[in-house]
């Protein structure tokens, strides 16, 4: 059906319904009649299959009606969920539908909104639309509701029945099955200009989460005065947990509705609840009831008050959220807030929560967004498995090896759940019938099936013991969706086996970077246990154990090289390896000694380090730097726990790209693999913080110096952009591993064209650095700092500096903005008192005579000038002096000012085109590479320079707006005649011209 067929359709079905209208508003007219006649057609004439004509399984169908879930008699659940065919995916929007005659009035009504937004939010649906034909009704679901909110909160829009012609343009392109499957749907949810309010679904439960554990620690602390620190942090975590874990089940019709009020109606609330408890771990194994291993909660004493109002808290109408479809991903970003807080109990035996100190350090706890982990595990696990059968897929490891609360781990779950469904479906399973079916007869798969791909695939380890609890607790959950109270009778009666899978050998407690060979030098137990050593191969000896297939593949690689090389006759080549094929320790032809197939996630930046840990680290780690930087350590263990061919994907930070201290970590990934793609992300990636950071995916080769090196796939995002996928980068280009590798860095701002150009212009030339010396300025003030050390009153006073000269001992002090290209606006109004009492005056002879000022704030040129006598300058200005007679102070600031030096730094040091401070650094000043200029370039140059330094001059006195602009006009012509002599200089042909003006302009 056209746009224009539909239009004339929904035409009609006004025409009837006002022709019936006050029919309709009788009350023996009911919501199932008004589904019938109106809803359904409506949303099918927009191109929903809503009567499934394709004949889908329920787990593909794209329109779902609702499970009604009743609690004291009304309705939990909207009537529809509306999503794009496919396994598993998510709902886009819900329908909740209501009779014409409701009262009071649609739009006035109360409960209806709040119902529909409540089940909207916590499903994490943009919008829903709320329903009877007469009225059309569009809520924002982005933002938790309240259960006395009006009904006009949140209403993003409303049209009358009357209005649905005039209105259908937005309908269409926006609702239609079209309208979602060309992303015009997705970009109205995701503009916000109507939406008011920042109260999401994540940011509520968190706060629910703190109350929570308010509740408990004071009560646990008061009534059991025995409990430490570690134990009360476990108790409660685990207390919450279960609640948590029980009710998901009780809202997705897994548990009896309510269990858990009733066990705390009378009676001790805390005793009670340990009957389900271990009701709970008779059914589901989760490791969460296992009171063999939990000795210390059964034992404790809680308030019953307590217990009650966190209970009270988890249930309608004071809970806020609908456990039964919120996702499990939003539980796991509010669970990594969470446990950014530790308990501790203070010497007077109150209870004090405060963040942990990486915390503090790191100025708080952000959660990798949805759409990184996705991309991440699609390029790594989605391409280990593609065209893989389940049997096959069935050996692929998956680790996260700081899995923090279990987000990408939960990733890369999700896709191996939707590849099985796809691969079954597609070959047949879904018609079979019989016990070792691994379909549901709704086309899911069986918990049993779920339970055998999360225990072979998913890994994970953490160092802090209660985020592997919630790594265990959310996967467990996504192991329960979609199952029901007779699907789970049924797998007990089938399989004669507990629910879910125990965990405890897949998700493990411990230090992913130290292993236990940490104690051969350590005596100190206290040490020990705060640093938790862990033996990944101890810890998971099914994943490290060798396979013959991996040495004989990479064996037989080396072997065709070498046999290559030395043009080994082929017979002699064959006869060599078969003996080696038949070798039964795989370990003897290439020493491989097995290994995770995938390595994900987002490793810590900045971690603290005790002195052990770090001496350890220099002696274990070849990237290992002073400051002991985590993400590097993070990286190298990574490829070290991959198999050859594994693949890595981490998002990390974007110092790996150029600084000095993570070359190491640049040599290492060059040399132990084969890296397929780097995006450098914007810098508002995670919300609340600006963070410059990349994805770095790559593939463990350890013969990948024997290979000529592939391209790298390089993707750049304008840093200061908002993105809620990686599908539009503002730049993408393809360069070659070598590139890098003799750069030395690995640069995301030039494609193979640029590289080209930055290494003619480097060719046989001199550097600044050999030329010339740079000084940083003065730094003026600090307390407790200069000689005499200064005081606060000093620091607050300012006494060494003025905006007069105070006497003849006072000298010129330039700051920042004096300093303009080939000007300086100093008006006499900045002075010094140069001597040891400044906080950091530096050596007097850096600033004495003739030198060039660079401004460390630079804009798409250097900013720099002459300054021809002695005088000084703040921190915010780079001090040149020549130190040979190579080049004159006024051509090489012509060098240093021209456009293409102004592109060399941004392409060479990596500089984002809309960084609104870029900042330049002496390293980099030193490294330009700086011709030979013969006399008559050298004075032609000096003459541009000498005259724009007084045409400035004389601009900054002038008045007349006609003079002004005519000075302005020759400024420019001097500039551009300087541009053209340096690409002389540096040889430049027309087409390298083009290239640096290309992203030049100013």
């Amino acid at each position: 059906m056209t746009k224009e067929q539909a239009k004339e359709s929904i035409s009609k079905l006004v025409d009837r319904f006002r022709e019936h209208r006050e029919q309709y508003h009788a009350p023996d007219y009911n919501e199932a009649k008004t589904r019938q006649d109106f809803i359904n057609p409506f949303f099918k004439v927009l191109g929903w299959d809503i009567d499934n004509e394709r004949g889908d399984s329920e787990s593909y169908r794209e329109v779902i009606y609702e499970d009604k879930v009743f609690v004291k008699g009304k309705a939990k659940a909207p009537d529809y969920g509306f999503r794009l065919q496919g396994s598993g995916k998510s709902r886009l929007f819900y329908v909740e539908a209501k009779k014409p005659s409701v009262k009071p009035a649609l739009k006035l009504n109360r409960e209806s909104a709040y119902q529909l937004r409540r089940y909207g939010s916590s499903a994490q649906a943009g919008v829903s639309i709320l329903t009877n034909f007469e009225d059309f009704i569009i809520y924002d679901c982005s933002r938790v509701p309240n259960v006395d909110d009006s009904a006009s909160v949140a209403r993003l829009k409303h049209i009358h029945f009357e209005d649905y012609v005039t209105e259908f343009d937005f309908i269409y392109d926006t609702f239609s099955h079209e309208a979602v499957t060309k992303g015009r749907f997705d970009k109205f949810v995701q503009n916000d200009a109507n939406k008011k309010g920042k109260d999401t679904l994540d940011k509520r439960f968190v706060q629910s989460l703190d109350e929570w554990r308010q509740y408990l620690a004071k009560s646990m602390a008061t009534s059991n005065r025995k409990l430490d620190d570690e134990q009360l942090n476990f108790a409660v975590q685990l207390t919450i947990d279960r609640l948590i874990f029980l009710r998901f089940c009780e809202d997705r019709a897994v548990e009896p509705y309510g269990q858990l009020q009733k066990a705390v109606a009378k009676g001790d609330s805390y005793k009670n609840l340990f009957a389900l408890f271990k009701l709970a771990d008779d059914k589901y194994n989760s490791g969460l009831f296992d009171f063999e291993k939990d000795t210390l909660t059964p034992s404790l004493k809680v308030d019953n008050k307590v217990m009650k109002n966190i209970i009270d808290e988890l249930y309608y109408p004071q809970c806020n959220f609908e456990f039964s479809v919120m996702p499990v991903e939003i539980l796991g970003n509010a669970y990594e807030q969470f446990l950014g807080k530790v308990i501790r109990i203070t010497p007077a035996g109150s209870v004090k929560i405060e963040e942990k100190p990486e915390v503090r350090k790191a100025g708080g706890v952000y959660y990798t967004p949805q759409y990184i982990v996705e991309y991440i595990v699609k390029n790594t696990v989605g391409e280990l498995i593609k065209g893989k059968t389940p049997k096959e897929i069935s050996a692929v490891k998956i680790v996260d090896p700081a899995c923090g609360s279990g987000s990408f781990l939960l990733g890369a779950f999700d896709l191996l759940l939707s590849s099985h469904i796809d691969w079954y479906h597609k070959n047949g399973f879904a018609s079979k019938k019989g016990k070792d079916n691994p379909l549901t007869p709704q086309g899911t798969l069986t918990t049993h099936e779920k339970k055998r791909i999360l225990i072979n695939n998913i890994f994970g380890v953490d160092i802090d013991a209660n985020a592997v609890e919630v790594t265990k607790l959310s996967l467990l959950l996504k192991c329960m969706e979609g199952e029901t109270e007779a699907s789970i009778q049924q797998q007990l009666a089938m399989f004669h086996e507990r629910v879910l899978p125990d965990l405890d050998n897949n998700i493990k407690d411990g230090n992913s970077l130290i292993d236990t060979d940490f104690y051969d030098s350590q005596i100190d137990l206290g040490y020990e246990r705060k640093i938790k050593p862990f033996s990944w191969k101890k810890g998971f000896p099914q994943v490290f154990k060798p396979r013959k297939e991996d040495a004989t593949r990479d064996f037989k690689r080396q072997f065709d090289l070498v046999k290559k090389q030395t043009e080994l006759a082929e017979e002699k080549a064959k006869q060599i390896f078969d003996n080696y094929s038949k070798v039964e320790e795989p370990e003897e032809i290439y020493g491989v000694v097995g290994g995770f197939d995938a390595v994900i996630g987002n490793p810590p930046y900045g971690a603290l380090f005790l002195d052990n840990e770090l001496n350890y680290f220099k002696t274990k780690y070849k990237t290992s730097v002073w400051r002991g930087e985590s993400y590097l350590l993070f990286v190298e263990q990574g490829l070290r726990l991959l198999r050859n061919e594994g693949l890595l994907g981490y998002i990390i930070p974007d110092t790996i790209l150029n600084l000095g201290f993570t070359k190491s970590l640049r040599e290492y990934l060059l040399q132990n693999s084969e890296l397929k793609e780097l995006i450098n992300l914007p810098s508002t990636v995670f919300s609340g913080a600006t963070v410059d950071t990349i994805i770095l995916l790559t593939e463990k080769k350890d013969w990948v110096k024997l290979f000529h090196p592939s391209l790298i796939d390089v993707s750049v995002f304008l840093k200061k952009t908002i993105i809620t996928s990686i599908k539009n980068p503002n730049r993408t280009f393809k360069v070659s591993a070598s590139e890098w590798s003799d750069q030395g860095f690995f640069n995301v701002q030039s494609d193979s064209a640029d590289h080209k150009l930055l290494q003619k212009i480097e060719n046989n030339k001199k550097l600044v650095g050999d030329i010339a010396s740079l000084y940083s300025g003065i730094k003026t003030y600090e307390l407790g700092k200069g000689n005499p050390p200064q005081t606060i009153k000093i620091r607050d006073s300012k006494p060494y500096t003025s905006e007069s000269k105070v006497s003849k001992e006072w000298s010129a002090f330039f700051d920042g903005k004096h300093i303009g290209r080939y000007v300086f606006h100093w008006q006499k109004d900045n002075w010094i008192k140069y001597g040891p009492w400044l906080a950091a005056p530096r050596d007097s002879e850096n600033f004495e005579g003739e030198k060039i000022l660079i401004r460390k704030i630079t804009g798409k040129r250097l900013i720099a000038s002459y300054i021809p006598s002695t005088s000084y300058c703040n921190t915010l200005l780079f001090v040149l002096k020549l130190k040979s007679k190579y080049i004159s102070y006024q051509s090489l600031l012509a060098v240093l000012n021209s456009s293409m030096i102004g592109w060399y730094f941004r392409k060479k040091f990596q500089i984002n085109e809309d960084d609104t401070f870029p900042q330049i650094m002496i390293r980099d000043i030193e490294q330009f590479p700086i011709p030979e200029i013969d006399e008559r370039y050298q004075s032609t140059l000096d003459k541009h320079v000498n005259l724009l330094l007084e045409l400035n001059l004389t601009l900054q006195s002038e008045k007349l707006p006609a003079n002004i602009e005519q000075i302005k006009t020759r400024i420019a012509h001097s500039e551009e005649k300087i541009d053209q002599l340096v690409y002389e200089l540096y040889q430049l042909t027309p087409e390298e011209i083009k290239i640096v003006e290309g992203g030049s302009d100013e």
